[in-house]
C-alpha cells in the first residue's frame, strides 16, 4: 500500500464495499518454493468480514491448502498513466494513479458440500448486474453434468482480518491540477474518481 497519508484515509467499510463490487482479485499465499498467485472471482460478505471463492483442484494454492494459509486477495481498479503537463503545474513528475483494495486474513478449504450454494451465490450476485436479461441458474444445467465439473474445482473462504486500500487520484495536489489531469487520463472511471476522490464523499 502507498505510504503516503493523502491516499489512506478510506474507512474500511468503503474499501470492503469497492472490493464487494469489483468480485475479482489476485489471490496470493506464500508456497514452499516461494509466492503462488491466482486470479479469481470472489463473493465478499456484506460485513467484509469472509469472502467465498473457489479454484480448480490442480492450482497450485489448492494443492497447499492442507491447512489454512495466511493470504491477501489484492482487488483492483480504475488505473493509469498522469503525464505532467495536465497540471498546469511547472516541476512535476510523471505519476500513475489507481485504486487498490488488499483483504488479509487466512484462507481455507471447505466441505464438498459447501460448493454447490457457493456457486449458486457467485452467480447470482453477478447475473443480477446483467438484468433485464434473465438471470441464469445452475438448473438450466443437464442433469448431471453440473457434478461432472465440480469435481474439478474446490470450495475455499478467506476469512478477512484486516482491509488495507489506496487510492492515489492526485490528491496530494491542488484542485485545479487533479481536475486538469482527470480532464485529460483515458480511463472515464478513474477521471470520475478523480474529479470526486473519496476523502469529498459524505459520510454512510
Amino acid at each position: 500500500m502507498h505510504p503516503n497519508p493523502a491516499f489512506r484515509g478510506v474507512a474500511e467499510a468503503r474499501a470492503a464495499a469497492f472490493a464487494r463490487d469489483r468480485g475479482f482479485g489476485t489471490l496470493a499465499v506464500n508456497g514452499p518454493a516461494g509466492p503462488l498467485l491466482s486470479h479469481v472471482p470472489f463473493l465478499l460478505s456484506a460485513d467484509g468480514a469472509t469472502a467465498e471463492l473457489h479454484l480448480l483442484r490442480s492450482n497450485p494454492i489448492a494443492r497447499a491448502l492442507a491447512a489454512p494459509l495466511p493470504a491477501v486477495m489484492a482487488v483492483t481498479g480504475p488505473e493509469g498513466y498522469v503525464s505532467p503537463d495536465w497540471y498546469g503545474m511547472p516541476d512535476q513528475m510523471p505519476t500513475w494513479n489507481y485504486v487498490a483494495v488488499h483483504l488479509r486474513g487466512t484462507l481455507e478449504s471447505l466441505p464438498e458440500d459447501a460448493l454447490a450454494p457457493m456457486l449458486d451465490r457467485l452467480s447470482a450476485w453477478f447475473e443480477a448486474r446483467l438484468a433485464p436479461k434473465p438471470a441464469w441458474t445452475s438448473d438450466k444445467m443437464t442433469k448431471g453434468v453440473m457434478a461432472r465439473m465440480m469435481r474439478a474445482i474446490a470450495p475455499c473462504r478467506l476469512t478477512v482480518d484486516r482491509i488495507d486500500s489506496t487510492w492515489k487520484l492526485n490528491q496530494n495536489k491542488p484542485a485545479a491540477a487533479r481536475l486538469g489531469a482527470a480532464a485529460q487520463v483515458a480511463d472515464p472511471a478513474l477521471a470520475a474518481l478523480m474529479r470526486d476522490p473519496p476523502d469529498h464523499w459524505p459520510d454512510g
